[in-house]
């Protein structure tokens, strides 16, 4: 119970904090396991504010608890409104809110405290011809990765320019194997094969469980060489790759939310506010589909469990539209010129 003892609500609820005490036990990440106690706390907070027990809790109760994080005024600001949501919140924001919610009200059934799930993955809904659909609570709005204008993605290099190579390094290997925030930081040194320029990405740093390798630039290993050689002076000790050079820290591994800071900061300088640790991710992916790479050699190198993931960068890319313009086009062409050559006298 004390590693939980941060959450107030969810330690004065017992089934909540044994939720959560089984998937720490069963080895989720510390990040999800601080995610999942942060949403159900919010959660259990609004069910101690509204009288509720939470194992009593009905949908129209759950619909008052998304009505509430839709109308919270946004912790920047009452001007600062989502596009997609209208307002303080994104939709994603409030997927991602619900997500320990509703898994909390799985394991509240399963061990038989409950008979439903208020929070339900969706219900069927009848469509023409006979279709029909799974509407959420909140409907999901699927929107494509942002990434960067080429006239932004230069600026952002300018700022790049100065940084350290830990820095330098670190986005260069997120653009190069287009790696996560938390598979980067992960790192180890032993996770590199300088030799033949691969690049290890352990099971448990993925976000799907699945161990991958890509490879890297040369350009990205002569950054790395420089990097090795800096990272000798603070310390020889094998382990993570990349470490916090600050005084308070020195030599400890550096954080997730150290790096982005980093990244915050030199979008900020570059102008470009949209910027984000995934965006090298973004951008790495649509290039390959530009390229033509195959979707499933694009989903292997990404490590998506599915192609239809894989396919946002392809409709990103707009290589298929590309593709179907010029064969239409193409046709066109020909038909036009047939026909004119059939008129000539």
């Amino acid at each position: 119970m004390e590693q939980f003892s941060r959450w107030g609500a969810l330690c004065r609820c017992e089934p909540a904090a044994e939720w959560l005490r089984i998937w720490s036990d069963l080895g989720k990440s510390p990040h999800t396991i601080a995610a999942y106690g942060r949403g159900l706390e919010e959660f259990l907070g609004f069910c101690e504010r509204a009288r509720l027990d939470p194992r009593e809790v009905k949908r129209g109760d759950v619909a008052s608890y998304v009505r509430e994080l839709m109308t919270r005024p946004h912790r920047n600001g009452v001007n600062v409104v989502s596009m997609d949501s209208g307002a303080g919140l994104s939709n994603a924001t409030l997927q991602q809110r619900l997500v320990p919610v509703r898994l909390f009200y799985d394991f509240l059934a399963e061990e038989g405290v409950r008979d439903s799930n208020p929070v339900g993955r969706g219900r069927y809904a009848a469509g023409r011809g006979g279709q029909g659909s799974a509407r959420g609570l909140v409907p999901r709005q699927e929107k494509l990765p942002w990434i960067p204008a080429e006239s932004e993605w230069l600026r952002f290099l300018q700022a790049v320019g100065g940084e350290p190579s830990r820095n330098k390094l670190m986005l260069a290997l997120a653009y190069d194997a287009a790696l996560r925030r938390e598979e980067l930081c992960a790192l180890r040194t032993d996770d590199l094969d300088p030799a033949h320029r691969m690049l290890r990405v352990r099971a448990e740093t993925t976000k799907n469980r699945r161990e991958r390798a890509v490879p890297y630039s040369a350009a990205t290993g002569q950054l790395l060489g420089e990097y090795l050689r800096h990272r000798a002076t603070i310390s020889r000790e094998r382990g993570p790759l990349f470490l916090s050079e600050s005084r308070r820290n020195l030599a400890d591994p550096l954080t997730l939310w150290t790096w982005s800071k980093v990244v915050r900061r030199l979008a900020l300088a570059a102008e470009v506010p949209r910027f984000s640790t995934h965006t090298t991710r973004h951008l790495c992916l649509t290039d390959l589909a530009r390229a033509g790479w195959e979707i499933h050699a694009i989903a292997t190198f990404a490590g998506h469990r599915s192609t239809e993931t894989t396919m946002r960068y392809i409709h990103l890319s707009g290589r298929d539209l590309s593709e179907r313009l010029s064969s239409a086009m193409a046709e066109v062409h020909t038909l036009r010129v047939s026909a004119l050559a059939g008129s000539t006298p």
